[in-house]
């Protein structure tokens, strides 16, 4: 391509000398610089916008009085916590007019180190959908953990030279950086030295501490879940992420932030969004929406959904319509509704009523390492009911308590109990029990109900907790037991576990927990639900134990099967079965938690016992 002779035949579509490839006619622009809505054409010529005002076009689209924004930007995501693969991922949020995403790769570069950034990069590639990124900050998140890699400075360094990598992810280890932990300044001076920025994760810091971390290089923070604790660290100088997705929602704590002068400052993300939410609320257009709703003006609410974003991170020509700006463009019928009509990608429609239109191709030639450390990531042995059997040492039990809605937890103590006879089969729905598994072979035995394990209490809401390490076939299983999941039958293995992502599982009795891990770990990865030795829920995740190669909509299906099946088994509403089980494993947010090394009590960052 003759890049003068696009850049003059641009020039010569905006001075209205010649006609421009397309133009967009009767639109209502959002003009993200001066807070309004311009009733004006918008001409667009090789994927850019080079005019604004009366154009005529080879190509004419008559919007009819409708509402024109700037493609949506989400600032920070993990994308593998849709389930989905990339591509997969970008048929579900395009047509809800996200044009670009800001990915750390963190879960999948946790199973399978540098090998998982580069399937990211090689699977978001000529998607309809630009996908940045920012490296991995902390692999594993915590010397506590036990993940498939650790990724040093080194490790991470030759990633800076790739074109869409735009800085170091979320710091998580706070109290590392404000220390000055050797490792952690070894990643944040390369970041620093080549002009990156630097996102940071750390709730609660204040005082001196926030400012050691902003000192450090820290530029934004997506954790606030207070208003005054977000704008501390705005008058600090750091960009606020508004989070909102399906783990942890701020937006009504953080909607002062939408006034000035915290709006000049702010950008709108959602860190993990799950199949369901995607499909039934959205993604980025969800959060304006309801911040609109709840009394935001419209206009700032989107340029803190685009515009905002695209500046921080120092991505050029995207974000807003003005001449010289990429045709990112999403039509709406209104502020009220906010419903998303078309969806343009650099001048192309690539989305309409809530599909996209182009199927794009996806990646099925991977090279050996890629196929070695992501696509057969389990190293482990079959599960034995010995695997599970817990030493006892003395009279008292240590119990994680969960919170509802609350990704928090507190310590209880109980006495030990040898064993409890007696299940709760009788309150279990017989359709819970139609068997699934003629499907699965290999994934029941026969179909009688077993003995609660030693320490369970089915009267107390405690249950057992077993975390397999999955990556290195190292035979380390931290044993446990958890108050508030809300199980009395059964057992719910998953391999989504923070953030190292071994192999989780809860339940009511050994055998129903063997059966459950073994499950995931025959289908390489994913979730399983056991009662009285049947399989009666699967779903396979092979892409490293996180991700499948099927759509959100089949993804979804699978996950409400189960988790319908789970609330007749007693999980409560406020409970979500598989997230509340992943981050029961995450030995970064207190104050018990348990993984491959056993219980960990966070806040001293030591190992304890489940009986002492």
């Amino acid at each position: 391509m003759d890049l003068n002779k696009v850049l003059e035949r641009e020039i010569r579509a905006a001075s209205g000398e010649v006609k421009a490839e397309l133009v967009l006619k009767n639109g209502k622009v959002v003009n993200v610089f001066t807070n309004e809505l311009e009733e004006m054409d918008v001409a667009i010529e090789a994927g850019y916008i080079v005019g604004l005002g009366e154009y005529e076009g080879k190509r004419e689209i008559d919007l009819g009085g409708k509402i024109l924004c700037p493609g949506f930007i989400d600032g920070h995501i993990h994308l593998e916590s849709s389930m989905v693969s990339p591509s997969d991922f970008q048929a579900a949020v395009v047509p809800h007019g996200t044009t670009s995403v800001i990915t750390d790769p963190h879960e999948i570069t946790n199973v399978a180190g540098t090998a998982g950034i580069e399937y990211m990069m090689k699977a978001t590639k000529n998607l309809d959908l630009d996908v940045y990124f920012m490296l991995p900050s902390c692999v594993p998140a915590t010397p506590l953990d036990e993940s498939g890699a650790v990724l040093d400075a080194e490790a991470l360094r030759p990633f800076y030279r790739k074109k869409r990598v735009l800085g170091l992810a979320e710091l998580m280890n706070s109290y590392g950086t404000i220390h000055a932990d050797e490792g952690i300044i070894a990643k944040v001076k390369d970041a620093r030295a080549r002009h990156k920025m630097i996102d940071g994760h750390a709730p609660f810091l204040a005082g001196k501490g926030l400012n050691a971390y902003i000192v450090a290089g820290v530029t934004s923070d997506h954790e606030c879940s207070e208003c005054e604790e977000a704008k501390e660290k705005y008058r600090r100088g750091q960009w606020i992420m508004i989070r909102e997705g399906t783990a942890a929602k701020n937006l009504d704590a953080l909607m002062p932030l939408f006034h000035y002068p915290y709006c000049n400052h702010g950008m709108l993300v959602t860190d993990d969004k799950h199949p369901g939410d995607l499909i039934r609320l959205g993604h980025i257009d969800y959060i304006i929406k309801s911040a609109v709703q709840k009394g935001a003006n419209p206009i700032r609410a989107i340029k803190m959904g685009s515009y905002n974003t695209a500046k921080y991170f120092g991505i050029k020509n995207k974000g807003a319509i003005a001449p010289g700006f990429e045709a990112d463009l999403v039509v709406i019928d209104d502020f009220e509704s906010f419903k998303v009509q078309q969806v343009y990608k650099e001048g192309r429609l690539v989305a309409e009523h809530g599909s996209c239109i182009n199927v794009i191709p996806k990646v099925k030639k991977w090279n050996d390492e890629i196929k070695k450390r992501v696509f057969d990531s389990f190293h482990m042995a079959e599960i034995t009911e010995k695997d599970l059997e817990l030493k006892v040492h003395g009279p008292n039990q240590r119990v994680i308590k969960l919170q509802a809605n609350e990704l928090l937890t507190e310590e209880l103590i109980v006495p030990w109990k040898e064993r409890i006879h007696g299940g709760n089969s009788d309150t279990v729905s017989k359709e819970v029990l139609k068997s699934e598994s003629g499907s699965m072979p290999g994934n029941a035995v026969e179909n009688t109900v077993a003995e609660l394990a030693p320490g369970v209490d089915i009267e107390h809401d405690i249950i057992k907790l077993a975390v397999f390490e999955r990556h290195h076939n190292t035979g380390h299983v931290g044993l446990g037991f958890v108050n508030g999941y809300g199980l009395k039958k059964g057992a719910v293995a998953s391999s989504i576990a923070h953030d190292s992502h071994n192999l989780i599982i809860a339940g009511t009795n050994d055998r129903d927990m063997m059966i459950a891990g073994n499950c995931v770990r025959g289908n390489k990865g994913g979730l399983a639900v056991v009662v009285d030795g049947q399989v009666i829920g699967e779903l396979a995740l092979p892409i490293g134990g996180l991700m499948t190669d099927a759509s959100v909509y089949e993804v979804e299906e699978k996950l409400q099967d189960m988790k319908t099946a789970l609330k007749q088994l007693g999980i409560p509403d406020d409970i979500d079965a598989f997230m509340t089980l992943a981050f029961t494993s995450l030995p970064v947010i207190p104050k018990l938690r348990l993984n491959t090394y056993g219980i960990i009590d966070v806040e001293r960052q030591e190992v304890v016992e489940a009986t002492f």
